[in-house]
């Protein structure tokens, strides 16, 4: 860059120096980059094994519900109070295209839990439900290309 000082041409030339500015946007971007994958968490569960699985498609638009061990509910990992499942599954599947939902629950939760998100799910008018397990590869039956820890699926 070239600088100007005054002298002949009389005077003294004014010019921001954006090299610092790049630096501390570059710093801040890649802050950013790394902060912005830990904020996204799911709801922590221990998911039940199956060994007669299919693969889960991986779209960021589907619709998922969870229930934990302690037999919270959740819809796309948000806790929701059973009195207000209903019309927030309604909300969230009415410009939806696809109605299908993604159902993972803990392998500790209770049974009756599990009933209770179906039940909901059918009051909100979804007819297809996927169940969502983890692949068990340790079983004889196992197939032979699943791959480890990926989520299979059963309808409704």
């Amino acid at each position: 860059m070239a600088m100007d000082v005054g002298g002949a041409k009389g005077g003294v030339k004014s010019d921001i120096n954006v090299t610092p500015l790049v630096d501390v946007m570059l710093v801040l971007l890649i802050i950013m980059m790394i902060v912005a994958p830990l904020l996204q968490q799911g709801v922590k569960m221990s998911m039940p094994t199956a060994y007669n699985t299919s693969e889960k498609p991986d779209t960021q638009d589907q619709t998922q519900v969870f229930i934990d061990a302690n037999s919270k509910l959740y819809v796309n990992t948000i806790e929701v109070a059973e009195a207000d499942l209903v019309p927030r599954l309604q909300t969230v599947l009415e410009e939806k295209a696809e109605r299908t939902v993604y159902l993972k629950g803990d392998k500790d939760a209770p049974y009756g839990a599990i009933m209770k998100m179906m039940d909901a799910l059918r009051k909100a008018g979804i007819e297809t439900v996927a169940l969502i397990t983890e692949t068990d590869r340790t079983h004889p039956a196992a197939p032979a290309g699943a791959p480890a820890g990926r989520g299979g699926q059963g309808g409704q």
